[in-house]
C-alpha cells in the first residue's frame, strides 16, 4: 500500500479493493491521477483508493502520471535520544532535499541533512521508509518521493538553519517536545515515527480541541 499525500489528504494505492466504507475504489487503469489531485485541492474529494492486484504496478503508475522529484532525508538521533527538527513554512519538519546527479540516496540524505541544519559527523543506521507527497511548482503538480534514513550523530556544536531554503530554526527535541512538534507537522513525516511519539496525553488533545472551537 502507498499513501500519496495531497494537502495532508492521502490518495491510497493498494492491492485491496475494499479498504473502508468511506473510500471510493477506482481501478488503476481507469484513474486520472491529475484530475484526482485537482479535486482534492478543490476540496471535492477526500477518500480514494486506486486499486491494482499487482503491487509493482502501483509505483510504476505514479511515475508515468506525474513528474517525479526524488529526495533523501533523515530522522536524526543524538546520544541523548533527542531528534533533530527543522522549522519551515510554519511547520516542524525533518531535513531532506533533492538527490543530485550521481548521488546515491544515502549520500543525498546525509548531504541535505548537513546543509539544512549545520550538523556534522552523521552516520546512517537504517533505512526507514519511502514517503510520497504532491506539491506545486510553477503552477504544475509534481510528486516528491523521499527516501528516509535513521541517522545518528554525537555532534553537540552549534546548529545553523539553511535560510536560503526557508528554514527558520533547527532544534534538538526530546520525547515530549517531539510529540508536541508532531502535532504541528506533516502527515507523511508522522509515518516515520514509532507509535508512542504520536500518542499524546488526553489533556493535550482536550486543550487543542478547545482552542480550535474558540474556547479559552
Amino acid at each position: 500500500m502507498y499513501k500519496v499525500f495531497v494537502k495532508e489528504i492521502p490518495i491510497i494505492l493498494s492491492t485491496e479493493k475494499n479498504i473502508g466504507e468511506h473510500y471510493t475504489t477506482i481501478p488503476l487503469k481507469e484513474a486520472n491521477f491529475k484530475k484526482l489531485v485537482k479535486k482534492i485541492y478543490n476540496g471535492e474529494l477526500l477518500y480514494v483508493n486506486l486499486y491494482h492486484k499487482n503491487a509493482e504496478k502501483l509505483e510504476q503508475y505514479l511515475r508515468k502520471k506525474i513528474k517525479v522529484v526524488e529526495a533523501g532525508g533523515g530522522l536524526v538521533y543524538n546520544s541523548n535520544k533527542e531528534i533533530l527538527f527543522i522549522r519551515r513554512n510554519k511547520k516542524w519538519d525533518l531535513p531532506k532535499g533533492k538527490i543530485e546527479k550521481g548521488e546515491t540516496y544515502q549520500q543525498a540524505a546525509i548531504r541535505e541533512v548537513m546543509e539544512e541544519t549545520g550538523i556534522k559527523d552523521l552516520e546512517i543506521r537504517d533505512f526507514l521508509k519511502t514517503t510520497y507527497h504532491v506539491f506545486t511548482r510553477n503552477g504544475k503538480f509534481k510528486l516528491k518521493i523521499t527516501y528516509w534514513y535513521e541517522m545518528f550523530s554525537d555532534y553537540n556544536g552549534p546548529l545553523t538553519p539553511e535560510s536560503s531554503e526557508g528554514i527558520k530554526k533547527v532544534r534538538w527535541k526530546n520525547f515530549e517536545k517531539s510529540q508536541k512538534a508532531l502535532q504541528d507537522s506533516y502527515e507523511n513525516i508522522k509515518l516515520l515515527f514509532p507509535k508512542e511519539y504520536l500518542t499524546t496525553h488526553p489533556n493535550d488533545r482536550n486543550l487543542k480541541s478547545k482552542l480550535h472551537n474558540g474556547v479559552k
